[in-house]
């Protein structure tokens, strides 16, 4: 009756898996079905972190072998004295010695110094035993409080003598019970199948495990996200999987915004000659991309600067540039050093001299700008323009007495009016430059007021360089980085943000970008996410809204050592309660900073051939410090060890090749 009743109790629990594996075992066992079962040896030494088995060469083959690093589950020898189910489970680390190793090898030596042909069947029985060490994971059992689910310790409460215990290799439904049931019912999402081992020969008439391993899209919500491997290995493969199950589950509720930085075009642009499909490609209806070099096979707007209405910003990136470039010289870095207001800024300065030398370094800035070829939309720029003081709103303001003697200093008899367009600012501001550099100290160029000369340090840098001397470049070393203006570009940081909070996944394709671009648009619009939502968690209006944002290289744009004041570093201390998760990939653990890694939460590892780097992502995180092997020897593609804040140890997964869902189906093709 009390076996009834337990039965009835379980009937419909997870662990019910367990009850039957075990019936089954001691149905086989009884049939002597040996070549059927499942044991794989008994325990010969135990304690709370490892336990070493003794095994026997038939118990192997019958299970398909047992690699290193597969999982095994330790239940009491005697099935009825279970009273609640439950097992240990364990990951084989490597062989270990027996009491009787010694003896065993002097046997080997001695059979083969003699070249006996074949061994006895008793000699053979003696031989065919060794052991294996393995550590403990923890265990599952019944959860106290929730009637029909699992719960998973990473200890264990308790062990008995050693000869009590079995240890079996789990079947697929139970691997599908280890790697599977502590992850949420609710926003699931299918990654690949379970690979224990990259040697994929199974051992006659044994087929390796067929389970598949699903993540929940709730772990990457306000979570840090890694990918460490070397290039070619499936990272960027993983982070499609990724995106795609945050598109999957959350796109129609609009719940969560991604905005992925893909340095290589390869999340916006679909490859058909390396069969590579894009996230865009497959999502067209939830994904915007914006890019800096737009393709006509893929829709997008401009992700561009107008540098006449961003002068700050422009000069800045215009400075990286060069700098970048190699171009150093004097007037080159007297130019670049020169730091521009906003046009906001120059705006909100009161009238007076201030505001008079602000706004003409402005103008200078324009006239270089157009001088190289910028294209202006100039009605737009005369009427966004900062200046109400003159009817002109390019006029620089010069004096009477100035203007008079430059353009008397250039031979031109008749002096024109003030200039009204660019091309005037342009002509007007060179017949000045090199009146000022012909007459240095001419009465003209002192200013009437208290402030002195005309034109300060700043002033000249600009001017030198929209008319520098004979054998100097000037202006036509800025043609090279007209591809980054747009004289139509919009404020692509607003309208980002907007989208993003309708939950569209908004890909920026910086593929052939200049790293100083990368650079700027990941700072830019990383510092515009964090503020959004920080202003919407100040007004109580975060709600279930969350945004994702995604780095390739994160190297080439995470501070290597710890400094709290960038932007990514906010990200991965303030993220999660702003409600903003990143996912970040990389060759290597010791390129980031020590601030982000101590916050990463879920971890997606492929091939690493350094030792040191292993070590230093076994220090980080200890789950993986018995997969370092592992990490080193593997090098197929798509075969990662991955860790979510759902799963309590590391899983071995073959993540399966990205494909649209919509189109296909549920996929089980692997990489």
């Amino acid at each position: 009756m009390k076996e009834f009743f337990n039965n009835a109790a379980y009937q419909n629990h997870p662990l019910r898996a367990l009850k039957d594996f075990l019936d089954t075992e001691t149905a086989n066992e009884g049939a002597k079905k040996y070549q059927d079962m499942r044991f794989v040896g008994y325990v010969l030494d135990i304690n709370y972190d490892t336990v070493t088995i003794i095994t026997s060469d038939p118990f192997k083959i019958a299970v398909g072998g047992v690699p290193r690093n597969s999982l095994l589950i330790m239940t009491p020898s005697v099935p009825e004295a279970i009273v609640t189910p439950h097992f240990t489970l364990l990951r084989v680390l490597d062989a270990a010695p027996t009491p009787l190793s010694k003896e065993t090898q002097q046997t080997y030596f001695e059979l083969q110094k003699k070249s006996m042909p074949e061994l006895d069947i008793f000699t053979q029985s003696e031989l065919q035993w060794g052991a294996l060490n393995t550590a403990v994971l923890g265990m599952f059992y019944p959860k106290p409080d929730e009637q029909d689910k699992v719960e998973f310790s990473g200890d264990m409460n308790n062990f008995v003598s050693a000869h009590k215990y079995k240890v079996y290799a789990p079947d697929d439904a139970l691997l599908d019970l280890v790697i599977n049931s502590l992850v949420p019912k609710i926003d699931r999402f299918e990654i690949g199948g379970l690979r224990l081992t990259e040697c994929r020969l199974p051992l006659p008439d044994k087929s390796q495990p067929n389970v598949s391993v699903v993540v929940s899209t709730r772990d990457f919500l306000g979570a840090r996200t890694a990918m460490f491997g070397k290039t070619r290995l499936g990272k960027s493969n993983v982070v499609k999987l990724i995106a795609q199950s945050l598109i999957e589950t959350y796109h129609s509720s609009g719940k969560v915004g991604q905005l992925i930085f893909d340095i290589n075009g390869e999340y916006a642009n679909d490859n058909p000659q390396d069969g590579n499909k894009s996230l865009r490609g497959g999502y067209p209806n939830a994904c915007s991309v914006y890019a800096i070099n737009q393709k006509k096979s893929t829709a997008s707007k401009p992700l561009k600067l107008n540098f006449y209405e961003q002068p700050d910003s422009a000069q800045r990136i215009i400075e990286s540039l060069l700098s970048q470039d190699g171009k150093d010289s004097g007037y080159i870095r007297s130019y670049a050093s020169v730091e521009l207001s906003s046009l906001e800024e120059a705006k909100g300065l009161k009238p007076g001299s201030d505001q008079v030398r602000t706004i003409r370094k402005t103008q200078i800035f324009w006239a270089i700008l157009k001088k190289t070829g910028f294209v202006p939309d100039e009605s737009k720029l005369h009427d966004i323009a900062p200046f109400g003081r003159v009817a002109t709103k390019f006029n620089p303001g010069f004096s009477a007495n100035l203007r008079n003697a430059a353009y008397a200093s250039s031979k031109i008899s008749t002096v024109p009016a003030e200039p009204n367009t660019l091309s005037e600012l342009v002509r007007e501001l060179e017949v000045i430059a090199r009146f000022r550099r012909d007459n240095p100290n001419h009465q003209a160029l002192q200013s009437t007021g208290n402030s002195g000369s005309v034109f300060d340090p700043d002033d000249i840098a600009l001017l030198e360089f929209l008319e520098p001397q004979a054998g100097r470049s000037g202006t036509t070393l800025l043609q090279p980085y007209r591809i980054y203006h747009d004289p139509h570009a919009g404020d692509f940081v607003k309208e980002i943000l907007e989208e993003l909070d309708k939950g569209v996944t908004v890909i920026l394709d910086l593929g052939n970008a200049h790293p100083t671009l990368l650079d700027y648009f990941s700072e830019i619009l990383s510092k515009a996410v964090f503020n959004h939502q920080v202003e919407k968690f100040s007004n109580n209006d975060l709600k279930d809204h969350y945004i994702q944002l995604y780095f390739e290289e994160a190297h080439n744009l995470f501070p290597r050592k710890d400094d709290v004041k960038t932007i990514y570093s906010r990200f991965a201390k303030e993220g999660a309660k702003y409600h903003i998760g990143m996912v970040y990939s990389t060759q290597s653990p010791t390129t980031i900073g020590g601030d982000l890694l101590a916050q990463t939460e879920n971890f997606f590892i492929a091939h690493m051939s350094s030792q040191d780097e292993v070590n230093a992502l076994a220090k980080m995180n200890v789950a993986y410090e018995s997969m370092k092997d592992d990490i080193l020897r593997a090098k197929t593609p798509g075969y990662i060890r991955m860790l979510t804040r759902s799963h309590r140890f590391v899983v071995s997964v073959q993540a399966r090749l990205f494909e649209p869902l919509a189109q296909s189906g549920p996929q089980t093709k692997m990489i």
